[in-house]
């Protein structure tokens, strides 16, 4: 019979090789967390401060390209698509054609009347792509708040300014 080696160090080849799957588990986990936390920051630092401004020319540029940055790379952490924002944007670029050929020599208030309920249709059209594509929904959300600040061809252009910095920056990040 054999006996067994009551002196013999215990083998730590398995217990070391499970402590480290453990700690790279730990640590995907970890930054896994970090990510959503800093990605639900993103997307409410964007609407507290929305909440702040009235009509969305007032929320300050600055800012506008800061939160763009960073929500940018959420959407691409998120797997959303460029093409799902694209189409946004290119909605958004057939109401600035409209306003181009509505002419130069009408005034702010009735060029923004013409794209007016077109800008506020573009609400159901996010939830929509919310409701096919997870990854659309901060999207939608962020974007639902904006068009509702949405009141002038000033707080307009502020859009197309944010919506180009948006995929600006989640392509500089590498989505697809």
């Amino acid at each position: 019979m054999n006996k067994p080696r009551l002196n013999q160090p215990p083998n730590r080849g398995n217990i070391t090789q499970k402590t480290q799957n453990s700690n790279k588990n730990n640590n995907s986990q970890n930054k896994s967390e970090g990510q959503k936390q800093t990605n639900m920051t993103s997307t409410q630092t964007i609407l507290n401060s929305l909440k702040n401004t009235e009509t969305f020319k007032e929320y300050p540029i600055r800012d506008l390209v800061k939160h763009s940055e960073e929500f940018g790379r959420y959407l691409k952490n998120q797997r959303l698509e460029t093409n799902q924002i694209r189409k946004f944007l290119d909605a958004i670029n057939r109401l600035k054609v409209k306003l181009t050929q509505a002419g130069e020599n009408e005034d702010k208030a009735q060029l923004f009347r013409l794209v007016e309920p077109e800008i506020v249709l573009l609400k159901p059209k996010l939830a929509y792509a919310a409701a096919r594509v997870d990854a659309a929904k901060p999207l939608s959300e962020v974007m639902a708040q904006v068009i509702d600040k949405v009141q002038s061809l000033d707080d307009f252009e502020r859009l197309v300014q944010f919506i180009e910095s948006i995929i600006a920056y989640h392509k500089a990040a590498g989505g697809k």
